[in-house]
């Protein structure tokens, strides 16, 4: 594959982050600017998520009818607030 050559220009910050790099040995201005383009436009994996299960033993109330229960505890207390105002 034969390189292409290309003009950019570059802003102050990113020459001086240039110049830094070229100081160091067997660094060269296309290799800087290539791995830094690969580095920032290649795709990414993304880390595995993994969560723990543990056991927590039986639960103490009926979870099948939690949301109704949820309900029930919201209506009881707004009509709390309500009489307490």
């Amino acid at each position: 594959m034969t390189d292409i050559r290309t003009t950019i220009t570059l802003e102050p910050d990113v020459y001086s982050l240039i110049q830094r790099r070229l100081k160091t040995p067997g660094n060269s201005l296309k290799s800087i600017v290539n791995d830094a383009i690969r580095t920032a436009l290649a795709p990414r994996k993304r880390p595995t998520f993994q969560t723990t299960t543990v056991a927590m033993g039986r639960p103490h109330v009926d979870l099948d009818h939690a949301l109704r229960l949820a309900g029930e505890l919201d209506d009881a207390a707004l009509i709390h607030t309500l009489e307490n105002s």
